[in-house]
């Protein structure tokens, strides 16, 4: 191994004592490649099976933890014990390759399609539709306190069955504009009760499922299970999440007792944009300087080449997810931990499909989003 490189192979030890056998992460990705019924299929446990060997923890896709929270095609669940053998096929394909699993959970909210959705009643913080690549989505329907309470338990149901599946833990998905950011913004959370307003009241629902995980864990597992937390730190729309928000909200996870956080950025060197006095500081250091070692934080964006990963390691951040790089090579990290790092491939090569592990699905909107995946 060259000796640059030597520290993302370190150990790392997280606050309730699970060791991970070195800093580098897979990200959680969507594939669109379960059964239409929220099954798993064969192509899924390939896929993850081929790509956790070196990494010390996979986070798997999102999995939708109620029947109206499916966010996309393709989907595998957690709303249900039926679903329970097929998250254990994901969790023992992951496991048997040496790397932890850890299940990711969320409900979509305004961002689910509303062909995916019981009677197409999709539901929100408020009635702010959601809006992409210039489209205006279906007005969702404002959720009743009854009804928060009750996807509360939710996140708590979907925790005990990755506990009954084997997991090693669950990522709960704050991120990437779905539910439970959804309630955190200023933009899409218009509520005047307990759930809404104030900056404080719109963090309840993000802590209240935390809150009730932890619960679930104490009651069906051990002190062994890992608790993650997902967040993108701002939106770009008038009243969104700023830079500003995001520390408040950071600075009151760092005191739940998590295992670790998990920013959501295309790029780990990218700045603010607003909500903060020098812009030209990154995000990562302005959550560094604000979590101030109280819990992990894994870093991910654009990270491919093994010198990429050195320098966002240097950042100080103590774990690195790769998303898209497994995705062109999932042997990155037995290439840099055998001193190889020069033969990792950065650019997906379009022939090689059923030797990268890659469904139908996936491969099908890898090859329809040009720019997404560098070589495509």
């Amino acid at each position: 191994m060259n000796e640059k490189y030597k520290e993302l192979f370190t150990s790392y030890k997280l606050a309730n004592g699970v060791a991970l056998k070195n800093r580098i992460v897979m990200a959680p990705m969507t594939h669109w490649s379960s059964n239409v019924d929220g099954t798993v299929t064969d192509a899924e446990i390939q896929y993850y099976g081929r790509r956790s060997k070196g990494v010390s923890m996979v986070i798997t896709a999102c999995t939708h933890v109620t029947a109206n929270g499916q966010g996309f095609h393709g989907q595998f669940a957690s709303h249900s014990d039926e679903f329970i053998p097929g998250l254990k096929r994901v969790a023992d394909a992951i496991k048997e390759q040496g790397a932890k699993a850890i299940l990711q959970i969320y409900h979509g909210g305004k961002m689910s399609p509303p062909e995916l959705v019981p009677n197409g009643d999709i539901v929100s913080a408020s009635d702010v539709p959601a809006e992409s690549n210039g489209e205006t989505g279906k007005t969702p329907r404002p959720l009743t306190e009854a009804e928060i309470e009750e996807i509360i338990d939710a996140y708590g149901e979907a925790t005990r069955r990755a506990i009954e599946a084997g997991y090693d833990g669950v990522e709960i998905h704050g991120a990437n504009g779905y539910l439970i950011q959804q309630f955190f913004s200023g933009h899409s959370n218009r509520r005047e009760d307990r759930f809404g307003g104030t900056l404080e009241k719109r963090m309840a629902f993000p802590l209240a499922v935390v809150d009730k995980v932890k619960s679930v864990i104490e009651k069906y597992g051990d002190a062994s299970f890992i608790v993650g937390y997902r967040f993108s730190p701002e939106e770009p729309e008038e009243n969104g999440i700023t830079m500003a928000d995001t520390l408040v909200l950071v600075d009151a996870l760092a005191e739940k007792g998590l295992d670790y956080l998990h920013v959501s950025l295309t790029d780990y060197s990218s700045t603010p944009h607003r909500g903060v006095e020098d812009l030209s500081k990154t995000r990562i250091e302005y959550l560094l300087e604000k979590i101030n070692n109280r819990v992990p934080l894994i870093g991910v964006g654009s990270i491919y080449s093994a010198e990429d990963a050195r320098k966002a390691f240097e950042t100080g951040v103590p774990l690195i997810a790769l998303g898209r790089e497994l995705l062109i090579d999932p042997d990155w990290v037995q290439k840099v931990e055998e001193g190889n790092e020069e033969k990792i491939v950065t650019l997906l090569d379009k022939d090689k499909q059923e030797e990268l592990a890659i469904p139908d699905p996936l491969w099908k909107a890898i090859m329809n989003t040009p720019g997404w995946v560098p070589g495509v």
